[in-house]
């Protein structure tokens, strides 16, 4: 007998339930959408943009390859990772070991500093992102700021290797500079903002962490010390030094550090405003004299 066609839909269908199966009523899990990213990937479509028919035959070297992927999710290992990209502020940012998968609560951070530089009319700014990772967040704003230049510090040559990756292929290559330093460490100049999402899961959540994250995720980028602050300590200082007169600082935060995080703005002299994200948690702070 011939062997059974197998659509796209089938694909999708065979492979969420498969997930579906092994995660039971795993609220967190979206086996459905993850289907559809893994089998997009295998067939060489575009993540971002599914075109694939849904009638249409996947051949069985093609059905062998969604399926390994599908083992992958299974296993615990992100979509982000196995397909290689996030999108992130409606760009699609590519990773690398060296980086954090981008979370939608950093999205805080850039609304918050473009809504800042609109409100004071800046024109041209400069900015500073300490920690860039993928470049995410520098980058989603210098998609919004046309006049704006940025620069990006990471203590990952992967992540400035894969920061720059990105500018290049959303067309700001020539607005963006990615440079390994440890923080602002060698960084001279004046600039109109610093950004900023440090490591700040405390010591005793790290081992708490999902999967996804703790076995998937650099642990330089989500170890934040004994209370979640550790670095947090080293670049409030920085501000000043950094900062022209005038100039505001955007912070991420955890969910839980609102509070000290505030204190410690305070006592370097910095007013914080917070702000909430999608959820309703305060996980960002505006910072000015």
């Amino acid at each position: 007998m011939p062997d059974t066609i197998v659509t796209v839909a089938a694909l999708r269908r065979q492979i969420a339930n498969q997930l579906r199966a092994g995660w039971g009523d795993d609220s967190a899990q979206r086996p459905d959408l993850d289907a559809k990213l893994l089998v997009a990937h295998a067939l060489g479509a575009n993540a971002a943009n599914l075109t694939l028919r849904d009638d249409e035959p996947v051949a069985a070297p093609l059905v062998e390859a969604a399926l390994a992927l599908a083992r992958r999710r299974f296993r615990g290992e992100p979509v982000a990772r196995i397909v290689g990209e996030r999108e992130f502020w409606g760009l699609p940012f590519r990773l690398s070991p060296g980086t954090l998968v981008p979370r939608p609560d950093s999205e805080t951070v850039v609304e918050a500093a473009v809504a800042e530089f609109r409100r004071r009319g800046t024109e041209n700014p400069v900015i500073i992102d300490l920690g860039t990772g993928s470049g995410c967040i520098l980058l989603a704003v210098l998609s919004e700021l046309p006049g704006a230049f940025g620069i990006g510090t990471d203590r990952s040559e992967d992540a400035v290797r894969t920061a720059r990756d990105n500018a290049a292929r959303f067309g700001l290559g020539g607005r963006a500079a990615f440079l390994v330093a440890d923080w602002a460490a060698g960084i001279s100049g004046s600039f109109d903002a610093i950004l900023t999402n440090p490591p700040y899961v405390d010591g005793e959540d790290l081992p708490e962490l999902p999967v996804e994250v703790i076995h998937h995720d650099p642990r330089l980028a989500l170890d934040g010390g004994a209370d979640g602050l550790d670095h947090y300590r080293r670049i409030v200082p920085e501000l000043g030094r950094l900062l022209k007169p005038g100039g505001f600082a955007v912070f991420e935060f955890g969910y839980r550090q609102a509070a000290m995080f505030s204190d410690l703005a305070r006592a370097h002299g910095w007013s914080p405003v917070l702000l909430r994200d999608l959820p309703g948690h305060d996980r960002a702070a505006v910072l000015t004299r």
